[in-house]
């Protein structure tokens, strides 16, 4: 199997490294890359939110398997080029991806499906803001406001706070530059990432992992990307991720069937575990930054045969999914003023080691690992329990530099400590 996979995070190296362990698959190819994917695949430059660039690469490679990785080329069609061309494609059409890409119309979805969400309110006139401020937050007897970009923000359009000003500025500047915002009641618990593979109506489960969203340590600071997270959830118990998967997503993979918006990829599904059960934060639609990177470090099925399956209609006839025992934790390391603009260009040392995956990288012409985005690289260790993975990511980020970096110190620890309950 020759696979091409789409993007260049370190959802996509990890991706790659998975994918490299199938022995189905015989040839790797990755567009655009970075300087660590480019060590196990064949790297490509092309505009990846092209439908007709990537259907290009797609045939003069003989692919056999087109796997997008970001939610940017998903939200604009590119899997749906890559299906017309005639060649499998995991990733939804334009139309499902809009579970991610309009966040009203996931709402609209989740209600149809009746599915547990938080109450919400789309504002599109600054003339309607206040009012709608009053009717959320500590004005409405909940803990804070949560203010979201209605479209795709990269994980950073969202503000939760329990100061009306802020929240009022978060709102009023994405609605002066042309974008709706939606107003959420805030949901109380510890939240969970859920990953499912998707064709249609039948849906498999991966793993569940729980990331961490805010740039410091308890949670502090300006929302992120993601800044690591870790999994399983030793906290988390078995019919939990159950309840989840048949009261939650296969009611929403079914209610997209209905619409004719059949899903066909990665449904990652965001949750809160309220004191009254799983309730839905948000829904992507694809392996989400950087839970995927511990995800897919325990998996040990072969990904390119899921991956494939799915694409082709024949994820019902998979046998179940196989996992290695104990637990992966993910760290990033991020640039200096992240998630600011970030400072780039300089030299990283020790970004070759194993269970170093890379982002915001580049290799220069003399042979040197730079930094050219935010998020540069995530580190992931594994171990019998979540003290050792810890451990194993910490020994490992400890020993790379970059000037004026930096990563939280505290993924996965009251968790390893057992300070989660529900």
């Amino acid at each position: 199997m020759r696979v091409l996979v789409i993007g260049s995070g370190a959802r996509e190296h990890a991706l790659l490294l998975a994918l490299r362990k199938d022995p189905e698959v015989e040839q790797l190819a990755v567009a655009p890359g970075n300087a660590g994917t480019a060590i196990i695949a064949d790297q490509y430059d092309v505009d990846i939110t092209s439908g007709e660039a990537v259907v290009g690469l797609a045939r003069r490679l003989g692919s056999d398997l087109v796997v997008i990785g970001p939610e940017v080329p998903l939200v604009l069609g590119v899997a749906d080029a890559v299906r017309a061309a005639g060649i499998a494609c995991f990733g939804p059409t334009r139309d499902a991806a809009r579970i991610e890409g309009s966040k009203a119309f996931a709402k609209d979805v989740m209600t149809a499906a009746g599915v547990r969400t938080a109450t919400s309110e789309i504002v599109d006139n600054p003339a309607h803001l206040d009012a709608a401020l009053d009717r959320f937050g500590t004005s409405a007897g909940e803990k804070a406001w949560v203010v979201k970009d209605d479209g795709l923000a990269a994980g950073k359009g969202v503000v939760v706070t329990d100061d009306r000003d802020a929240a009022r500025a978060h709102a009023a500047a994405l609605l002066d530059s042309g974008h709706p915002v939606l107003l959420e009641s805030f949901l109380d618990g510890p939240e969970v990432s859920l990953f499912c593979v998707v064709d249609g109506e039948t849906v498999v489960p991966l793993l569940p992992a729980q990331d961490f969203k805010r740039v410091g340590d308890g949670d502090t600071g300006p929302n992120t990307g993601g800044m690591g997270a870790y999994s399983p959830l030793p906290w988390l118990p078995d019919d939990v991720v159950t309840a989840i998967v048949d009261d939650i997503v296969k009611p929403v993979a079914a209610e997209l069937v209905s619409r004719g918006s059949s899903f066909s990829g990665l449904l990652y599904a965001g949750l809160a575990i309220t004191s009254t059960g799983p309730s839905v934060i948000e829904f992507n639609c694809r392996f989400g930054d950087p839970e995927t990177q511990a995800v897919l470090a325990l998996l040990e099925t072969p990904l390119g045969q899921l991956l494939r399956a799915a694409a082709v209609g024949e994820l019902n006839a998979q046998p179940p999914l196989v996992w290695r025992d104990g637990a992966a934790v993910a760290v990033v390391l991020a640039a200096e003023n992240y998630p600011g603009r970030p400072r780039v260009g300089d030299v990283i040392a020790g970004s070759e080691a194993d269970g170093v995956l890379h982002a915001g990288t580049k290799r220069r012409d003399d042979g040197a690992v730079v930094s050219t985005g935010g998020r540069v690289l995530s580190v992931v260790g594994t171990g019998a329990d979540l003290v050792a993975a810890r451990a194993a990511a910490y020994a490992l980020i400890g020993s790379i530099r970059l000037p004026g970096s930096h990563f939280r110190t505290d993924i996965g620890l009251a968790a390893a400590e057992g300070r989660i309950t529900l």
